[in-house]
């Protein structure tokens, strides 16, 4: 990567707790994915610590799935400050539903984090990292890779290839690569120009931004727990645990 210009911390950051959590059954059948706690813990209150420590000042969380659970949880929340994106009508998807809350998030680049996405940090925060790489002159997008092999609760075949710069491409159909995307990134709002109306998947936007050489990523330090499953819930309890020994 040049040593163009970087961008601070971000300010606000989007999270994304709107989706069903069918896989999560049957923990979701009468509570959203993003309230299923994980070491006594919401997942949802794990992601937004990690803003408030990072120093990001606030937080669009969209709603769909058990929506009115999800508010009346959020709603004494003071740091960071909490901006709810309705999508009880429709789904909007993982890119829909950013477009959406775009003019909440303004024109600076921004986090967007899964709302069920749990890591351990290493020695630096990787929050501060992702945003002290970040160069929008470049980039379109900085993702956050967790390596697959050592990944707790992890079992796929990886999401992209990194090149020595940074500079990601997708992993061809039948082959292993050594990265997952972890479910954070820092986005410039430049990511949505042109975007699809309507529902759509962030990928979408991703794969036109490695056609573009504009889809960048960094290393996660650390550990990265996959919790896809109910029994991803104890495996990821088990690593808080080994982590606090």
């Amino acid at each position: 990567m040049s040593k163009s210009r970087r961008t601070a911390v971000p300010r606000c950051a989007m999270v994304l707790a709107a989706g069903l959590g069918t896989r999560m059954r049957p923990l979701t059948d009468t509570i959203p994915k993003p309230l299923v706690a994980v070491g006594g813990k919401p997942l949802i209150n794990h992601v937004l610590d990690r803003l408030a420590t990072a120093g990001v000042e606030s937080a669009i969380v969209n709603v769909h799935h058990f929506a009115d659970q999800v508010e009346r949880h959020l709603k004494p929340r003071r740091a960071p400050k909490i901006v709810i994106s309705d999508e009880r009508d429709a789904m909007l998807g993982t890119g829909g539903g950013i477009a959406k809350a775009l003019p909440l998030i303004g024109a600076a680049p921004f986090f967007v984090i899964n709302a069920d996405t749990l890591w351990i940090d290493g020695v630096k925060s990787n929050l501060e990292r992702l945003a002290a790489a970040f160069r929008p002159d470049e980039m379109d997008a900085l993702l956050l890779l967790a390596p697959t092999a050592t990944s707790v609760g992890y079992a796929g075949r990886g999401d992209f290839v990194m090149a020595p710069d940074g500079k990601l491409r997708r992993r061809p159909e039948r082959e292993v690569v050594p990265f997952v995307y972890a479910g954070i990134a820092v986005l410039s709002p430049a990511l949505f120009r042109d975007a699809p109306a309507g529902a759509f998947a962030l990928t979408k936007l991703f794969d036109r931004a490695i056609e573009q050489e504009r889809l960048y990523g960094l290393r996660l330090e650390g550990v990265w727990m996959h919790v896809g499953t109910p029994d991803a819930v104890s495996a990821a309890e088990r690593a808080i645990l080994a982590s606090a020994a």
